[in-house]
């Protein structure tokens, strides 16, 4: 029996500074991705990744960046190991690396799609805020309640969305202030153990992005979108994607529409389960927030998720 590895990449929230500091010391080809983003993007990625405070890395513009080259950075060490995915997925802007894992876009074009996402995205939470200045729009996160159930409070409150299907008790909806205080006081009653607002700079994955989806989809209308050469899931869909011009549709629907994580775990479970071969799910880059969710599915029991984001870490991997 082979053993094949699932690369789960982290999304926008898991960045903390000096990330991955330690790997690009350690390791040549992580450092050389970091390198190779600053030449793209014109960005002094090792300022920003070791030397920006908290704040400045958590703008959409910063932390987006971040994120992906430290998830490439890590799969790069991963790679000259020998360990390579042959399934990929991401959780919100972690598709993004997921897309070049899996071969839908070249290293050069990940690093400009997603450049171009962070800024505007960045730009449309900054609209939003003068537009809210003191109510802006954001997100909450209800915990202790199903989905489905989050899915009825909110079907019931104008402008508020269940953004991201994270776990059967964890469900996070986007929405206006007002929106969002009406879901908190409506999760409570309904038993919710938390309603807590999240510290983000925009609704994200609702319906109130369509600004930001409108000028993303004019970024990316150059760009090629291949079909995946390895096993990817897809946000928007929660199914395995295959087709390249549908992964590009999806890349712009990603803004507005729902993160459908459960529905992942669940395809991605059945590939594994009818393929047979041993397999190990590793999330490469920065935290460890989707190995918890995994943790929390009946399907922990046999397939591990283990976080790899930094020297120790891998050490661990390769023993």
């Amino acid at each position: 029996m082979s053993k094949k590895y699932a690369f789960l990449f982290p999304g926008q929230g898991a960045q903390v500074p000096g990330m991955i500091k330690d790997l690009c010391d350690a390791y040549p080809e992580a450092r050389k991705v970091v390198d190779e983003v600053s030449k793209i993007t014109g960005v002094d990625m090792p300022k920003l990744l070791w030397e920006s405070d908290q704040a400045e890395l958590s703008r959409s513009d910063n932390s987006q960046l971040a994120i992906t080259t430290a998830s490439i950075a890590v799969m790069k060490v991963l790679e000259s190991k020998g360990i390579t995915p042959s399934a990929a997925m991401g959780f919100s802007l972690g598709e993004f690396p997921a897309l070049y894992a899996s071969g839908v876009l070249s290293f050069e074009d990940v690093i400009k799609v997603v450049r171009e996402r962070g800024l505007i995205m960045q730009q449309t939470c900054e609209n939003i805020a003068k537009a809210n200045e003191g109510h802006a729009p954001g997100m909450t996160a209800v915990i202790g309640l199903g989905p489905d159930q989050v899915k009825d409070i909110c079907a019931g409150i104008k402008d508020a969305y269940a953004a991201n299907l994270n776990s059967s008790v964890q469900t996070v909806v986007s929405g206006t202030f007002d929106a969002l205080t009406e879901v908190e006081a409506k999760a409570k009653e309904a038993g919710a153990r938390r309603a807590l607002r999240l510290a983000v700079a925009g609704p994200f994955h609702s319906p109130l992005m369509q600004e930001a989806a409108d000028n993303f989809e004019k970024a990316i209308a150059g760009v090629t979108f291949n079909n995946p050469s390895k096993s990817l899931f897809s946000n928007v869909t929660g199914k395995e994607a295959v087709n390249g011009d549908e992964i590009k549709k999806n890349a712009v629907l990603h803004l507005t529409n729902p993160v459908r994580w459960t529905d992942e775990e669940a395809v991605l479970n059945e590939l594994m389960e009818k393929d047979g071969d041993e397999w190990v799910l590793i999330e490469p880059g920065v935290g460890k927030v989707l190995a918890g969710l995994w943790a929390k599915t009946d399907y922990a029991a046999k397939y591990s998720c283990t976080p790899v984001n930094s020297v120790e870490s891998v050490e661990e991997l390769l023993k």
